[in-house]
């Protein structure tokens, strides 16, 4: 698949390289969940610059600085001597050597590190400081974890998110050029956007007769050996380590459907699970927390929802239906997610329209409102607009003909009662044909 996007990130990484290269030296990094493309966006940048790419594998210090050494060699076209077995002397040599010429480091899974040599970020936070101001380097620290007091250094962070949904769109174009919006939706639902994933499944079904169709998607996802199958637990295993159970379960609970904490609780026999919902919240970005729109911080009414449309996937049929897995039976489980796919994407549809109206930047907050207690009206999506006491109130049918406008108004007036007095409600339906 063709490099798409990133345009933004392209421009910021080559402008940074150039005042490093011309002043001082410069510190960027790019943080963002895997398969993202983070490695793929700094080839990208730095292809036609002095660059040494070290990746930080879980080797043995010693063995790193061996294998680093040759490929700082030959990038860069310099002596380095034998016998460092030590990143801070390494990382020393590359800090003099800046002072006598320009070129771009770039420290891939820079937060392997913490299993091989914690003091390895105190070491180059010292350094960092000695020679920035007298050297020309671009360093490029790459990675997931963020908390490193070397990061405070940054003099750039760039965070990589999925594709946004024109990226989506001009793929699917290219290697579909009739696509439905149905299928444009499966693709959404089916990866969020992640690079990674629709380059698999548009670099491997773009000569199939199937193409980028539903059932050809499906099909290909869910086969022996499909990378998909165990995509979530690696993914997953790596952030969470060997304490994984009680978050694996958590996420289980949410995507099917158990989205309160008493009744994510329930699931796991009432254990206490507040720190770990905080902490998929916000250490790992993987939940997110929904309440009504303009309700206050402190509020009950509180739904949690997974932030990533492929670990909502992938819960919601690889890990439930693991024994099916097991057992080979992907006919079988084809045929679950095929039937069950327009209840399952009707779901998906409201995600696609509240990032639709969020990436528009015509609205100043986008949520959904419910009432905890009584009738319990809910509305999909309530957008508050740019101007005051403007609002959108959104029902989301997958066919239109199944809205109703009356409904839709009596909610209305109660969202207007309740939380919205004396703002003009506009109601509206949004569907496939709306994508």
């Amino acid at each position: 698949m063709q490099f798409y996007n990133r345009t933004k990130e392209i421009e910021e990484l080559n402008r940074i390289r150039e005042l490093a290269f011309t002043e001082h030296s410069r510190m960027t990094v790019i943080i963002g969940r895997r398969r993202i493309g983070k490695t793929s966006l700094i080839m990208r940048a730095t292809a036609q610059t002095p660059t040494a790419y070290l990746f930080v594998g879980r080797k043995d210090e010693a063995a790193i600085c061996g294998e680093f050494t040759d490929t700082i060699a030959k990038a860069l076209n310099v002596f380095i001597p034998e016998g460092i077995h030590r990143f801070q002397v390494l990382f020393q040599y590359l800090m003099d050597l800046a002072v006598r010429q320009p070129f771009t480091l770039v420290i891939d899974e820079f937060q392997e590190f913490l299993n091989i040599n914690p003091s390895v970020y105190h070491d180059m936070q010292h350094l960092w400081d000695q020679y920035k101001d007298r050297s020309r380097m671009h360093l490029i620290l790459c990675g997931q974890d963020s908390k490193e007091p070397l990061f405070g250094r940054a003099d750039n962070i760039i965070k990589l998110s999925a594709f946004d949904l024109e990226t989506i769109k001009k793929i699917v174009k290219d290697h579909r050029p009739q696509y439905s919006n149905d299928e444009l939706l499966a693709l959404y639902a089916f990866t969020g956007g992640i690079p990674k994933y629709v380059e698999m499944l548009c670099d491997n079904l773009n000569r199939s007769s199937d193409g980028l169709s539903i059932p050809g998607m499906i099909d290909f996802m869910v086969r022996d050996n499909s990378p998909f199958i165990e995509e979530g637990k690696y993914l997953l295993i790596e952030e969470f380590g060997k304490n994984y159970g009680v978050y694996f379960s958590i996420l289980d609970a949410v995507a099917g459907g158990r989205n309160t904490q008493p009744e994510i609780a329930a699931t796991l026999g009432d254990k206490s699970i507040g720190g770990q919902i905080k902490r998929l919240i916000e250490d790992y970005n993987i939940l997110v927390r929904r309440r009504p729109i303009l309700a206050k911080e402190g509020t009950q009414a509180v739904r949690y929802e997974i932030a990533d449309n492929f670990l909502q996937f992938w819960f919601n049929y690889f890990d439930r239906y693991r024994s099916m897995i097991e057992i080979k039976n992907f006919t079988g489980l084809c045929s679950i997610i095929k039937d069950d796919y327009t209840t399952y994407s009707g779901r998906i549809l409201e995600r696609y329209f509240r990032q639709q109206l969020a990436e528009s930047q015509n609205y100043r907050d986008i949520g959904s409102w419910w009432e905890p207690k009584g009738d319990q009206y809910e509305i999909d999506i309530v957008a508050l607009g740019m101007e005051k006491d403007h609002a959108l109130a959104i029902e989301v049918k997958r066919q239109r003909e199944k809205y109703k406008p009356a409904l839709l108004a009596a909610k209305i007036g109660r969202l207007k009662e309740k939380v919205l007095p004396g703002y003009e409600i506009e109601g509206r339906c949004l569907s496939l044909e709306d994508m």
